[in-house]
C-alpha cells in the first residue's frame, strides 16, 4: 500500500456517518465501515486524529428551537452527544486491534481523557488515533470549527471533511442539477461565494494557519486513501 502523503491528518467524521441515510443513532454495520476505513488509513501511515459530530443523535441549534431550550444547554447535549458516537467508534477500533484513545473537551472522566495538548500530541507520536470529542467545550461553535481549532493546536498537514457529497459545489447539487462540483478552489473564493459546505469560522481558521482541507465523499471507496496518497478526490481548499 503507498505511503502517506502527510505526517499527521484530522480526519471530521459527520454525525450522519454513524446511521443509515435518514435514521438517527448508531448503525452497527455504518460504524464497522468507518472504522475499516479509518484503519485503512492509519495503515498507510499518517497519525490520525478525528473530530466526531453528532447530527445522528441530537443538533443543539435545531433542538434548542424544536423544544424550546436555552441554547447553550442545547449546545451542551449536542457536544455530550459527540462523546457518544467517539466512545463507540473507539471500541470498534480497538476490535479491530487499533489503539485509540478519546479526549474530551468537556470531563466524562469514567470514559474518556481531558483533551489536552500535550497529551493528545503524546498519544498520536506512540501510533495512537485520537477521537477528539465534546466540541470545543463551549456552545455557539459547531464541530466543524472544533475540528479547525484542533487542526490548528495539533499542527496538521491536512483536514479532511468526510461527507455524503462529492466534493464542494456551486449549489446544493440534491436542488440545482446544474450545480458545479470545483475541483480546486481557495479559502478567499469559500467565503466570497458563500459556499455552505463549513462554517466561515473554520474555514478562516484554516488559512490562517494555512491547512489544506480536503472534501469528499466517506461512502465512496478508498476516496481516503486516496487523498493522503496525494491523489485528485474531491475538492482541495487550500
Amino acid at each position: 500500500m503507498a505511503e502517506s502523503k502527510y505526517k499527521r491528518v484530522l480526519l471530521k467524521l459527520s454525525g450522519e456517518s454513524f446511521c443509515k441515510p435518514g435514521e438517527f443513532g448508531i448503525d452497527g454495520e455504518k460504524l464497522k465501515s468507518i472504522a475499516r476505513t479509518i484503519m485503512q488509513l492509519c495503515k498507510q501511515g499518517p497519525e490520525v486524529a478525528i473530530v466526531v459530530g453528532a447530527g445522528n443523535i441530537l443538533r443543539g441549534k435545531k433542538f434548542s428551537t424544536d423544544i424550546e431550550i436555552p441554547r447553550n444547554t442545547a449546545d451542551y447535549m449536542g457536544m455530550l452527544a459527540t462523546i457518544i458516537n467517539a466512545c463507540a467508534l473507539q471500541e470498534t477500533l480497538e476490535k479491530l486491534g487499533q489503539p485509540t484513545r478519546v479526549l474530551s473537551a468537556i470531563e466524562v472522566s469514567a470514559i474518556c481523557e481531558k483533551f489536552i495538548r500535550r497529551k493528545t500530541l503524546k498519544h498520536l507520536e506512540r501510533g495512537r488515533v485520537t477521537i477528539l470529542a465534546g466540541g470545543t467545550g463551549n456552545p455557539f461553535f459547531t464541530t466543524d470549527t472544533c475540528a479547525a481549532l484542533r487542526a490548528s493546536e495539533l499542527d496538521v498537514d491536512l483536514l479532511i471533511k468526510a461527507t455524503k457529497v462529492e466534493g464542494v459545489y456551486s449549489s446544493d447539487p440534491n436542488k440545482d442539477s446544474n450545480a458545479e462540483l470545483f475541483k480546486q478552489i481557495t479559502y478567499e473564493d469559500v467565503l466570497k461565494k458563500n459556499l455552505k459546505i463549513m462554517d466561515h469560522s473554520a474555514i478562516s481558521l484554516c488559512r490562517e494557519n494555512k491547512i489544506p482541507i480536503i472534501v469528499l465523499n466517506i461512502f465512496e471507496s478508498d476516496n481516503i486513501a486516496k487523498a493522503i496518497r496525494g491523489e485528485e478526490v474531491g475538492t482541495l481548499i487550500c
